[in-house]
């Protein structure tokens, strides 16, 4: 995939760029795999907002993605690839020797017609999926399971992929895009590859209606509210805030950890890289 750009023919034309999808699949989804995804708008149950700015947008299917890959032991061919407006990387329709189709994240460079299988002795091919263990150091992999067939939960957006950087014992040492080194269990299972769709981080909106179509409502700055909306609010005239910035709930917005999981702190071999000021 690729970048595309407009003439500007108009002022939004002028500052968009979005990613070409003319290979993708131009047809619906494959229905007996989707689901209606009704829009919560932010609210909870009550009524209550909890995710700020937040609602309206295009109505959307949802569909559902096997993270789990269970199906072992047999071929499946990549029927078809498309987009997912639920994700940031693009999809891939999966259909297995016995007639069942499955909806699969897409990696880089499959291709329709591509064969591939979940197992444990099988080839280090881009889209099989196999156990850590099975997996040689320095392979990119996405879509891996923290425990043993709980799913995939880590590497799961566009352009991403973790690697194994060594074994301890049971575990794998899995190194995150973030510099972090994990733990793993060496069966949980992992999908040989980086996901699609890298160009996703270089996009452009481009006008303010497209934001509407994503469900982004426009977000007020705490400054120009009143004091009981906002802990940065009031003050005569235009005023800066008085604090360091903070979210509508008074948490600090510059870096505090909000991490609170000793019980998983023991899988955590090395921290994140820090950013350098």
């Amino acid at each position: 995939m690729s970048l595309k750009s407009f003439k500007p023919y108009t002022k939004s034309t002028r500052g968009t760029i979005i990613v070409d999808r003319s290979g993708l699949w131009k047809d619906k989804p494959y229905k007996p795999l989707t689901n209606n995804n009704k829009s919560s708008r932010g609210r909870n149950n009550y009524g209550r907002i909890k995710s700020r700015n937040t609602g309206g947008g295009h109505k959307q299917k949802y569909r559902n993605i096997d993270f789990y890959r269970k199906k072992n032991d047999m071929t499946a061919e990549v029927e078809r690839i498309e987009y997912d407006p639920n994700r940031s990387c693009h999809i891939m329709l999966v259909k297995f020797e016995d007639g069942e189709r499955c909806y699969y994240l897409a990696p880089q460079d499959i291709r329709i017609g591509d064969k591939i299988q979940n197992g444990n002795d099988i080839e280090i091919k881009t889209g099989n999926c196999m156990p850590l263990q099975s997996i040689p150091v320095g392979i990119n992999i996405h879509n891996v399971e923290l425990q043993p067939g709980a799913g995939g939960k880590i590497a799961r957006s566009a352009g991403t992929s973790v690697t194994i950087s060594g074994t301890d014992g049971i575990y794998s040492l899995v190194k995150l895009a973030s510099g972090e080194v994990r733990k793993i269990n060496s069966r949980s299972l992992a999908t040989i590859g980086i996901l699609s769709n890298p160009d996703q981080k270089n996009i452009k909106i481009g006008k303010a209606g497209r934001s509407r179509w994503l469900g982004r409502r426009p977000h007020t700055r705490g400054v120009v509210m009143n004091p009981v909306d906002h802990p940065h609010g009031g003050g005569e005239g235009k005023s800066a805030g008085g604090r360091h910035p903070v979210s509508p709930t008074g948490q600090s917005a510059k870096g505090l950890k909000t991490r609170d999981n000793k019980r998983t702190d023991k899988f955590i071999v090395r921290r994140r890289k820090r950013k350098k000021k």
